[in-house]
């Protein structure tokens, strides 16, 4: 599913995002999508939904990877997770052999949210969400990988008492990877 020479995104985050920040991940969610950019998200509840839902909102291109078919009510049809994806995953959690199966799906998925499907083109960049910008749970693990594929990231958790500031340096991260930011309306 991943194209070549698309600009594709990650766009993620935990699932108590804050409401002001569920608002941002939409709004960036429909400038992304406006501007052609492929959202990569996990169906999950929270920020990645917000994202997804703005990118449907203008009826944006999309790759949404399922631990599952059907995970909280998503119709993708990007539920099969690679034994590839398990092996990535494994190397960033320590506790990865008591998980139970469906919690290393859950997990691995976020390998195809950076990675894609082929596990070879990594998104040009991850948008999220983390309290206080902490990088903790599912999405901290998806840090971690995006981390080592030295994918730049930017956590809306990093501004919780700033929004205004979080909004300028979003600007400025979006620039500083030649993406467009005309339009943009956070």
């Amino acid at each position: 599913m991943s194209g070549e020479g698309k600009v594709i995104y990650t766009g993620i985050g935990a699932r108590a995002t804050p409401e002001r920040f569920l608002l941002s991940a939409m709004k960036i969610g429909q400038h992304m999508a406006r501007k052609g950019y492929v959202l990569r998200s996990g169906a999950a509840e929270g920020a990645s939904a917000a994202f997804e839902q703005g990118c449907d909102s203008v009826k944006g291109q999309k790759e949404i990877y399922l631990p599952w078919r059907g995970f909280n009510g998503n119709r993708s049809e990007l539920f099969t997770v690679p034994d590839r994806a398990y092996d990535i995953m494994k190397n960033f959690n320590f506790a990865w052999e008591t998980l139970s199966e469906s919690a290393k799906k859950l997990q691995a998925r976020y390998v195809l949210t950076v990675l894609g499907e082929d596990l070879r083109t990594p998104s040009r960049c991850i948008i999220c969400y983390t309290k206080d910008g902490k990088r903790k749970g599912g999405t901290g693990r998806a840090l971690q990988i995006a981390k080592k594929h030295n994918i730049p990231i930017f956590d809306m958790g990093r501004f919780e008492d700033e929004v205004d500031v979080m909004r300028l340096r979003f600007i400025e991260f979006l620039e500083s990877l030649s993406l467009s930011t005309e339009g943009l309306l956070l």
